[in-house]
């Protein structure tokens, strides 16, 4: 059997529908974010990057990097085995402590990263427990559906931040049953925020547990970085908060935070903690120094919202659609996947801007778009010339009829 012709023709496919994705061959530059170094065919050029995950730059940040470096030092590369075979390090347990802290937690567990830390904790609750229920809002992420899949408890989807029809659906559950409330605050694709305050008073009333992914708010929302937890006041309320080191702290990795018991069923029964190796000492030290910093500096959020603020006010003022949200990811809704790689790739060949377009399957189709997401270290000349560079393919007729 030709295998490569099978996989020729679905890509073959995938290119026709405009949802073929290309990388961009980036080199991020220390202390030079958001500028980052492509490499093409004929040399290099600079881009600047306005849609990284990176949100505040952390990645970047002198103590960050410093602590990254002394651990090296001190530890050299990698763990050396899984947490259960040599791989606990004291950076790990230091790390989880300053999460546990991070979200008012007894106790944290570090995973290598947000999806595996999703996955491994809905399967390992939705199988362990006992005939449990895990109701998931529908526009939760991969990670999550993947993790609820892998589980096989029963699942209930309820339409999306909509709490009646959450209401609804865990009143037609038996009392008995573990019931499992899955949700996300900030919803990285469409960038709204989830009526935390009252998913959580509707699953108390029907004594459910609640699992909240907060992997796009953490470091970014809350007076320390808690995430919209922290900021309504409803992190206690919350039985499992998890978040990532990969987006705001500008590392990498994922974790769970919750009680002692929690957290240490999760840690012996979880196969993705169990049968993976641990992250780097130097990784674990790095995202705990950046944990620190943001828990007393504002400096960072407060300088994102500006430009966040300034970005949205300037589109709106030019007419170009996008998707009103309470958060710092700014979609500009281009609704065709053609048009928008299109768009995308004028941006970066005529523009030296870099917008990756985000098409199916990450967003149902004719959602389409561009996901901008501002940084604290985007000036505003930064600004002026990207809304230069839109306003210039919006004027284009053809492009104007497209996304019209």
């Amino acid at each position: 059997m030709d295998f490569n012709a099978l996989f020729t023709t679905q890509l073959d496919a995938l290119k026709e529908e405009g949802n073929y994705r290309i990388f961009a061959d980036l080199e991020r530059r220390c202390g030079s974010f958001p500028r980052a170094r492509k490499h093409c065919d004929d040399g290099e050029r600079e881009v600047t990057v306005w849609c990284s995950n990176d949100y505040l730059g952390m990645g970047q940040h002198p103590a960050v990097i410093q602590a990254m470096k002394d651990a090296i030092d001190e530890c050299g590369t990698g763990a050396g085995g899984t947490r259960n075979i040599s791989g606990t390090n004291h950076y790990h347990l230091l790390l989880e402590q300053e999460l546990a802290d991070l979200h008012g937690k007894e106790a944290a567990l570090l995973f290598t990263s947000g999806y595996v830390s999703n996955w491994a904790a809905l399967s390992t609750l939705g199988s362990r427990l006992p005939d449990a229920v895990i109701l998931s809002d529908a526009g939760n992420h991969a990670s999550m559906i993947e993790g609820i899949r892998h589980s096989r408890a029963d699942k209930v989807i309820w339409r999306h931040n909509d709490v009646e029809d959450l209401d609804r659906k865990l009143a037609a559950i038996g009392p008995d049953r573990p019931k499992i409330v899955a949700f996300e605050s900030v919803y990285s694709m469409d960038g709204d925020i989830c009526p935390m305050d009252e998913i959580v008073e509707v699953a108390e009333r029907h004594g459910a547990l609640t699992y909240l992914d907060e992997v796009h708010a953490v470091g970014l929302y809350g007076p320390r970085g808690g995430g919209i937890s922290e900021r309504e006041g409803l992190a206690h309320r919350i039985d499992l908060i998890e978040g990532t080191l990969g987006k705001a702290y500008g590392v990498v990795g994922g974790y769970i935070t919750g009680s002692e018991a929690l957290c240490d069923f999760v840690r012996s029964f979880a196969s993705g903690f169990i049968f993976t190796t641990a992250l780097p000492p130097a990784v674990a030290a790095a995202a705990r120094a950046s944990i620190r910093h943001l828990k007393q500096s504002d400096m960072e959020r407060a300088r994102q919202r500006r430009q966040v603020a300034r970005l949205r006010a300037r589109l709106d003022q030019l007419n170009i659609p996008h998707l009103p949200n309470d958060s710092h990811i700014i979609p500009v809704m281009i609704k065709d996947p053609v048009k928008c790689r299109l768009i995308s790739d004028i941006l970066m060949d005529e523009w030296g801007i870099y917008v990756q377009p985000i098409n199916y399957p990450t967003v149902p189709k004719g959602t389409e778009r561009l996901r901008i997401t501002p940084s604290p270290l985007h000036s505003d000349a930064d600004i002026d010339y990207l809304l230069e560079a839109l306003d210039t393919l919006w004027r284009q007729c053809a492009l104007a009829q497209a996304v019209a």
